[in-house]
């Protein structure tokens, strides 16, 4: 095996095993539920703060929902707080799970992605970064697009940047209006509907802007994927 091919199997087995230990811990289990997120770690001050990001960035890419992150961040902190974290723990999951796919596991990766992706290769050679803001605008971060953007040829600059872009509305929205959207066991307040109607209208457009640039490829009727992770 070369070197590369032994790196590549150290980085599998290191994830395998992250995962493994965050099962056996009990972790994957409070991990599905915001407030217990937030009541562990509240009372960590600072400490808190980095556990968050690094447990946000290194368990989102291989499957433990995003939403749970992004929903206990303005349960525990001020909206500004939340929103940094946020952002920085969604970026970071998002590298881990692009770099996965493109160093890592590339061709177990490429031979798994959903069809409804394949349809955003073309238009990703000619708009990368329009194309990657708007993806992560209207999708967010489903550990699939994680994938399906490694595997592809947008360079990784393209990709940092394009995410960044299309992050910052939705997650400062949630991070905002976070104790307004969500009551203390992370579920949606009855009166959240403004909001909700706001990213509606977003997510909407952004779809329409994609399918328009998709039509000018080419590329035919995309289909339908306008929720979050």
């Amino acid at each position: 095996m070369s070197r590369r091919g032994q790196l590549r199997l150290l980085l599998v087995l290191l994830v395998a095993a992250l995962l493994v230990g965050a099962w056996q811990s009990g972790l994957l289990h409070w991990l599905t539920e915001p407030q217990r997120l937030a009541g562990e770690i509240a009372g960590l001050g600072a400490t808190g703060m980095v556990a968050f990001i690094l447990i946000y960035g290194l368990l989102q890419p291989f499957g433990v929902p995003g939403t749970v992150f992004v929903v206990a961040a303005p349960l525990i902190w001020p909206w500004p707080v939340a929103f940094g974290l946020n952002m920085v723990g969604t970026m970071l999951a998002s590298l881990i799970g692009f770099g996965f796919a493109r160093v890592v596991a590339r061709e177990w990766v490429a031979a798994r992605i959903p069809a409804r992706f394949r349809q955003y290769d073309a238009l990703l050679e000619e708009k990368a970064f329009a194309t990657v803001a708007l993806l992560r605008l209207i999708l967010w971060m489903p550990q699939a697009l994680h994938f399906f953007l490694g595997v592809s040829r947008v360079p990784a600059w393209t990709h940092f940047w394009g995410s960044l872009v299309g992050y910052l509305f939705p997650l400062l929205l949630v991070s905002y209006l976070g104790d307004r959207l969500f009551d203390g066991a992370g579920k949606m307040q009855t009166d959240a509907w403004p909001a909700l109607v706001l990213m509606g209208v977003v997510s909407v457009g952004g779809a329409l802007w994609l399918k328009r640039l998709l039509q000018r490829q080419g590329g035919g009727e995309p289909t339908s994927a306008v929720t979050p992770p």
